[in-house]
């Protein structure tokens, strides 16, 4: 007001024709002043609810702290197998060519469902590990067809209410550890720890990757919702480790350099195909020094043909193009016998300059631009990705032994930004502390009554590495709009995947033990709508199943109470450092049945 005061006492000094001129420039400020709130104050008010909106973490209209936000129907039983990703009800909409309609299409926001996902009729608590590796209720994955079509290969037999899982395969009828008994004689490396991960693709009802289990590698087997009904949700029914997937244009959701080997036992995939890229994008994925082991066609043809519906000129062919091309992208034949054939991965630059120095090669060195670890809804290119010659102890030989390599800092922490070994080292020591704590909290975990874990959002594989002798295995699951730490993940000889958690996860429901989560409210509420991953948490969870959920104090009785709508019972805990910044929740999924087996979905 003093400004003021002195501005009027000057134009009164000024004389009286100074006044009006003041008094019009006031008079039209005050005008312009008043239209500009009109038209600016709905704009402000839009503004703000934009704002509102996008802070809210578990709804659209209210703050986190609301209580009621949110209520779920219950899906029609139509449903009890719903995978929003890779929906059959959706495939006419996309195209057949290289099977793209099985790949992730997600539903738009609008026709996301919001409802919960029932269990079968008769559904009962899975049979516990490792007695689950052979046999599963009939009920939990109630499907016929794959035992009808596949019970003359011992894939599986229906028993009263069960199926049973003899271990055999289309390439070993006779059962699967005789096949992998076969195979370590080939490659003594499965014997000694160095071969710690692999990755089986048209993993069938992942039987390999079952037996491996026993022999110390861990095994992620992938395989398309195809016709084969459930491949996958038969292997994680039984405890085995499994995600939706199939090569086709994109690339598989894994970094560069990952599995120590990779496995197709005729699982008819077009190998020299498409310019050969699903054969590079094995070799992408597959770590320097590693091996790809291929039986069945058009491997021992010579022997084989009359039985694949084919010719003995047209195998060999086949044959001698598929060692063509494994040659050209730096594979060497390693060792075959019988129906199993095996390659090794060049783990020296010879080859790889070779190839940057020829520019008639094919297929062509990929050029700098193409992110060797970009793999989320990245298209498949066909051009060979060359390890990184910055990359000294990255290939298989030079990688520690399973299990020293678990906590060995991996040469690709360096690549994290801040990244060093005191940071992994600290990582691992606090992981082991908050499992010891975890373990106070929920007596379930480390028994036999939790066997599939999956890490929602981990940096390094912390709580895999410190759950590593319990009775589980641990799917580390990292965010793609997150630092690129899953490279350390399958360095430590950890599994994992890259994921969006504001889209669904490549799995069936009712196929994980337990959730954990560790900030992920916090860190994506900005970008994804909380209920939707809540929903989808809650339909990935085995029904008794657990959650082990650590937030800010801000989000914990909001996650509460969503909980409580997707019929979970919570309960708040302290940290192991009871901080009054973060609590721990410790929620269960109850067992229940569909209430409306004939109603439509809402």
């Amino acid at each position: 007001m003093k400004y003021k005061d002195e501005k009027y006492e000057k134009a009164e000094r000024g004389g009286s024709r100074v006044l009006p001129k003041t008094l019009l420039l006031i008079l039209l400020c005050g005008l312009s002043f008043y239209l500009g709130g009109l038209y600016c104050g709905k704009n402000n008010v839009e503004v703000n609810d934009v704002v509102k909106a996008e802070s809210s973490s578990l709804d659209v209209e209210d703050s986190p702290q609301v209580k009621s936000a949110v209520s779920f129907s219950e899906c029609s039983s139509d449903f009890q197998d719903y995978t929003p990703c890779t929906d059959p009800r959706k495939w006419k909409k996309y195209g057949t060519h290289r099977l793209t309609f099985m790949e992730r299409h997600c539903p738009p926001v609008f026709d996301r469902k919001q409802c919960l996902v029932p269990p079968p009729n008769g559904y009962k608590p899975p049979i516990r590990w490792p007695k689950s590796k052979d046999e599963c209720w009939y009920r939990n994955v109630p499907y016929d067809w794959i035992n009808k079509q596949k019970s003359n290969q011992n894939w599986l037999r229906k028993e009263g209410e069960k199926f049973i899982f003899p271990g055999g395969g289309t390439m070993f009828p006779h059962g699967v550890s005789a096949y992998v008994d076969l195979m370590q004689d080939l490659i003594p490396e499965m014997k000694d720890g160095t071969i710690r991960t692999a990755i089986d693709t048209g993993c069938g009802v992942a039987s390999w990757g079952g037996d491996l289990l026993d022999r110390g590698i861990l095994t992620v087997s992938l395989a398309p919702r195809d016709n084969h009904e459930a491949q996958v949700q038969f292997a994680l029914e039984r405890g085995i480790p499994a995600i939706l997937g199939i090569i086709s244009t994109q690339r598989l959701p894994f970094p560069s350099n990952s599995f120590d080997m990779a496995h197709c036992s005729r699982c008819l995939i077009p190998w020299t195909e498409f310019g050969g890229v699903y054969l590079l994008e094995v070799h992408r994925i597959l770590r320097p020094g590693g091996f790809w082991v291929l039986s069945g066609p058009p491997v021992n043809y010579e022997n084989r043909w009359k039985g694949w519906d084919t010719t003995i000129e047209e195998q060999r062919s086949n044959y001698e193009k598929l060692q063509e091309l494994l040659s050209s992208m730096c594979f060497k034949m390693y060792a075959k016998k019988d129906d199993i054939a095996v390659w090794q991965k060049s783990s020296d630059n010879i080859c790889y300059n070779k190839l940057s120095n020829d520019p008639d090669a094919y297929p062509p060195k990929c050029d700098d631009s193409l992110e060797p670890d970009s793999a989320w809804y990245t298209p498949l290119r066909p051009c060979v990705v060359v390890p990184s010659p910055k990359l000294k102890r990255t290939d298989l030989g030079s990688t520690a032994k399973w299990p020293e390599r678990l906590h060995t800092t991996p040469e690709r922490m360096s690549a994290v930004p801040g990244g060093n070994g005191g940071l992994f080292k600290h990582d691992d020591s606090k992981w082991k502390t908050r499992a010891k704590h975890y373990k106070k909290l929920l007596p379930s975990l480390g028994t036999d009554k939790i066997r599939n874990v999956m890490d929602m959002n981990t940096a390094y594989g912390g709580l895999a590495a410190a759950l590593v002798d319990d009775p589980l295995w641990v799917m580390n699951v990292v965010s793609s709009y997150a630092a690129n730490t899953l490279p350390v993940v399958f360095d430590r000889g950890l599994i994992g995947t890259y994921h969006d958690w504001c889209e669904a996860f490549s799995t069936y429901p009712r196929t994980y033990d337990l959730l954990h989560v560790d900030g992920l409210f916090t860190s994506e509420s900005q970008r994804c709508d909380m209920k939707y991953v809540m929903l989808e948490m809650d339909r990935i969870l085995r029904p008794s199943g657990y959650a082990i959920i650590r937030e800010s104090s801000y989000f914990a009785d909001t996650i509460a109470s969503v909980g409580k709508e997707l019929r979970w019972s919570c309960r708040k805990e302290q940290t192991e450092s009871e901080s009054a910044n973060e609590k721990v929740l410790i929620c269960q999924k109850k067992l229940w049945y569909s209430s409306n087996a004939n109603s439509e979905t809402k």
